[in-house]
């Protein structure tokens, strides 16, 4: 059953929605079901894994390891809210999300993700900070001062994203409930509703630039920073062990800013709707996958940390 009507006062009103998922691999479902769980359960290990070793070792609890398990924290509950309805889309029958449901994942994918911009950027300033003025870096990055600064992303997280929630969450709804996506999304709720979304639009284009822009042009003016100091030390081995702190949180912001960029780069109709849902499974299922592995690959420290919980 593709759709669902609930008559009242001759139009009708959607109470559920059906998410469509990849409806074209549907031959191919048990197989993608058991990847993809296999996927989502290393996800929670990795992630919980990198937690777990900076609360205890105690040569991890230092700022730049207590952000990066805010990010890890970030990445389970995106992954979280996105997998487990996205596992169901493989198995047969309607996957069917309640309207209070659907918007309560959007609030959270949109809530995680302006949080993780603003992580990164914290990040990026705490590098900066260790790099370009190490004498100051004690005395600022002392611990009332990483609670403020871990605190705010998670609040504007939370908080900004209602300007986009609010307003969807008082769309009319009529007639089609079919959501071609495995997660409910700005765009597809935006295409089923019957209410006028111009403002909306307008609004959350108005305010998303300065939240996404504003965080990626602060993380590459402090790189620029940073990679000017580098440059100037004397040591090889100098510059190698702070390149390769800094590297993993390099990529980290590239594989993230590199998949929102496109995602919303992309038009969600057409031919493009696949190439989109693809982009939305990296952003959504394989980058909080691939953080922690980056992290514990280019990272000494944890990997000392991984070699002394494992006995290696």
């Amino acid at each position: 059953m593709y759709y669902f009507y609930m008559f009242t006062m001759n139009h009708s009103v959607v109470t559920e929605f059906i998410l469509l998922g990849f409806g074209n691999l549907h031959s191919f479902g048990i197989v993608f079901f058991i990847l993809f769980l296999v996927i989502f359960i290393f996800t929670i290990i990795g992630n919980l894994l990198i937690i777990i070793l900076v609360f205890t070792n105690v040569h991890l609890q230092t700022p730049m390891y207590y952000f990066l398990c805010h990010l890890s924290v970030s990445d389970l509950v995106i992954s979280m809210n996105i997998v487990p309805n996205m596992l169901g889309a493989f198995l047969p029958g309607d996957k069917i999300m309640t309207y209070l449901g659907c918007i309560t994942q959007f609030y959270f994918f949109s809530g995680t993700t302006i949080t993780e911009c603003f992580l990164l950027s914290v990040m990026s300033y705490e590098r900066y900070l260790a790099i370009c003025n190490p004498l100051r870096y004690s005395s600022i990055m002392d611990f009332r001062h990483q609670i403020c600064l871990s605190t705010w992303p998670w609040l504007f997280g939370l908080t900004l994203n209602l300007i986009a929630v609010l307003p969807v969450s008082h769309f009319n709804f009529c007639h089609y409930n079919i959501i071609d996506h495995f997660y409910c999304d700005l765009y597809p709720l935006q295409k089923l509703s019957c209410s006028d979304t111009f403002l909306v639009e307008l609004e959350v284009f108005m305010f998303s630039m300065p939240i996404l822009v504003l965080p990626c042009v602060f993380i590459i003016t402090t790189y620029v920073y940073i990679f000017h100091t580098i440059v100037k030390l004397l040591s090889s081995s100098g510059k190698h062990k702070i390149f390769s702190t800094c590297s993993s949180h390099l990529t980290v912001v590239v594989i993230f800013y590199g998949t929102l960029i496109v995602k919303y780069m992309i038009p969600s109709k057409g031919a493009s709707l696949l190439l989109n849902k693809i982009v939305s499974l990296l952003h959504t299922v394989f980058t909080p996958l691939l953080n922690p592995i980056i992290y514990s690959l280019r990272n000494q420290d944890i990997k000392m940390a991984l070699k002394k919980v494992f006995g290696l």
